[in-house]
């Protein structure tokens, strides 16, 4: 079975270079000042702007991918940092910072051979 190819724009060398901006300054804000670097709001940021610019591409995916891993890590962190309370929290917190790094380094590797994250592909 062959994975289906999601189609791109004639914008696709400046959306390609756009979404390695934004792993790029996510990966600079996590390494640099936690998960809620500066660089990392300003990726968040950079792709709400120009999600609608990425619609009907596979750089559309990869804005999702990222968003979502910003979102759901964002939840897991506070919830982690409420368990520290008691201790258990600190398990937590450690799981979301492999689980972002993990998430980063699959997506950046998919937009490198030219494929969306697996989820889409």
């Amino acid at each position: 079975m062959s994975d289906p190819q999601i189609p791109q724009s004639s914008m696709s060398p400046d959306l390609r270079t756009l979404t390695h901006v934004a792993y790029g300054l996510y990966a600079l804000g996590f390494l640099t000042g936690g998960f809620l670097g500066i660089a990392t709001l300003a990726a968040v940021v950079l792709m709400y702007v120009k999600r609608a610019d990425t619609a009907g591409t596979m750089y559309a995916a990869h804005f999702d991918w990222l968003l979502r891993t910003f979102w759901w890590a964002l939840l897991w962190l506070a919830i982690s940092a409420i368990a520290t309370l008691i201790f258990i929290g600190w398990i937590g917190l450690a799981a979301t910072v492999v689980w972002v790094l993990y998430r980063l380094i699959k997506g950046w590797l998919a937009l490198l051979e030219g494929t969306a994250p697996t989820p889409y592909a």
